[in-house]
C-alpha cells in the first residue's frame, strides 16, 4: 500500500467515525476505547470500556464499509469490556436485559454478536408486547471468539475458552473449552502446546 492510500484510508475512516459519533445517543459511556472501525453508541443503559479496548481491525473484510455497534439499550442494562480487549470489525453487542460482560484479553472475530435478551415474547399473542426473557452474559478472561459467532442470552463462557467460526451458542461452558456448533456444544479442553 503506497502512503498516498494509506492516507486516504485513515481520512475517509476520520469522516466515518465524525458520523457515527454524531448518530451514537448513549450518555453513559465510561473509558477511551481505541477507535479504528467506525463505533455507533446507543442506549439508556452504561457501556464501560476499560484500558487498550480496540474496537476494529486493519486490513480485515468490512474495514471501511462497516461499523461496531454496541448498545445498553434500557436504564439498567450494563455493557462491561474488560482490559486489552479487542473486537474485530462489525461486532454487535446488545443488552436490553441484565447486562453483558467480557473479560479482559478476549478477541472477538468478525461479525460476532453478543445479546442478552430475546427482545420479544416467544408466545405469538404476547409478542408485540410481552416481557421478553433476558439473561445476563458473562465472557470470561482469553477468550478466543471466532468470526461470525453469536452468543445469547443467559450464557457464561469460562477463562481461556476457543469458540470456533460460526458457532450459535445457547448454553454455559466452563473454562478451557472449545466450542463448536449450531447449537454449540463441545466441552473438549484445551491441548497445551508442546
Amino acid at each position: 500500500m503506497t502512503r498516498i492510500q494509506y492516507q486516504l484510508i485513515h481520512w475517509l475512516q476520520r469522516l466515518r467515525q465524525i458520523k457515527f459519533n454524531l448518530l451514537s445517543d448513549c450518555r453513559n459511556v465510561e473509558g477511551h476505547p481505541i477507535i479504528h472501525q467506525p463505533a455507533q453508541f446507543v442506549g439508556k443503559g452504561k457501556i464501560s470500556f476499560r484500558e487498550k479496548v480496540h474496537l476494529g481491525f486493519f486490513p480485515s473484510p468490512h474495514f471501511l464499509s462497516g461499523y461496531i455497534y454496541i448498545e445498553a439499550r434500557n436504564e439498567n442494562s450494563v455493557i462491561e469490556i474488560g482490559d486489552h480487549v479487542w473486537m474485530n470489525n462489525n461486532t454487535y453487542l446488545i443488552s436490553a436485559g441484565p447486562g453483558i460482560s467480557i473479560g479482559r484479553e478476549t478477541m472477538l472475530g468478525l461479525n460476532c454478536e453478543i445479546i442478552d435478551s430475546d427482545f420479544h415474547h416467544t408466545h405469538p399473542e404476547k409478542r408485540k408486547d410481552g416481557n421478553p426473557k433476558t439473561g445476563r452474559v458473562v465472557i470470561g478472561e482469553n477468550v478466543l471468539i471466532g468470526s461470525n459467532v453469536k452468543i445469547l442470552k443467559g450464557v457464561h463462557i469460562g477463562n481461556n475458552c476457543i469458540i470456533a467460526n460460526g458457532s450459535v451458542v445457547t448454553r454455559s461452558f466452563g473454562e478451557n473449552r472449545i466450542i463448536y456448533g449450531n447449537p454449540a456444544k463441545g466441552g473438549y479442553g484445551l491441548v497445551a502446546d508442546a
